[in-house]
């Protein structure tokens, strides 16, 4: 079988999309708006992108009306941002963040998560979440009708059992990080994993 997805299926490009490319993870947002009101929004069209510089992008969409997201609104005026990486604990406050509130509006309060000073930008990152990369924008692009925002990742922090300071490498069998399946509703756990050695 074969979609054209510019032309027959094009109106379902993103619902056909969203779930064939998976597990995505999922970078839970924090900006701050130019009166120091904290937003957090999650993404799951996210990932790291390269190393040196070390560089994230995600892309947060539009409002039904056209007008951007906050977390675009905030990153076009602040130029900062945080993303929190989501693990099985702070799940159900991740998904309770992708409720639409008002803007301005603080929905780190409305998931029960708890804010945490950065340490080069004025954006919080989540005490709660397994690992933060504090990020500034290296730039957004517009790609038709997305938007990619590219930051360049400034500090990381993560819990202490997540880092061996000997091999200098994050303990990955101890982060169980969730991803995104099959949109809308359906997410998978990363504790079931299997090795392949790399050929020479």
């Amino acid at each position: 079988m074969e979609l054209d997805i510019e032309g027959e299926y094009a109106d379902r490009a993103y619902q056909i999309l969203a779930s064939l490319v998976t597990p995505r993870p999922i970078a839970l947002v924090t900006t701050l708006s130019p009166d120091n009101n904290i937003n957090a929004a999650p993404f799951s069209f996210f990932n790291l992108l390269g190393a040196d510089p070390p560089i994230v992008g995600f892309a947060p969409g539009d409002r039904p009306d056209g007008t951007p997201k906050d977390t675009a609104r905030n990153i076009r005026l602040t130029h900062e941002f945080v993303v929190n990486l989501v693990d099985e604990s702070i799940a159900e406050a991740m998904n309770r963040c992708a409720a639409t509130l008002p803007y301005g509006e603080n929905e780190l309060k409305h998931a029960g998560l708890t804010a945490s000073a950065s340490s080069t930008i004025k954006v919080p990152r989540i005490s709660e979440a397994p690992a933060s990369l504090e990020c500034t924008e290296w730039g957004t692009l517009q790609i038709g009708e997305n938007r990619i925002v590219i930051g360049i990742v400034k500090r990381i922090h993560l819990r202490d059992e997540l880092f061996d300071p000997i091999k200098k490498r994050v303990r990955s069998e101890k982060l169980e990080i969730i991803g995104r399946m099959a949109s809308p509703n359906w997410y998978c756990r990363t504790r079931d994993r299997f090795e392949m050695i790399r050929p020479p």
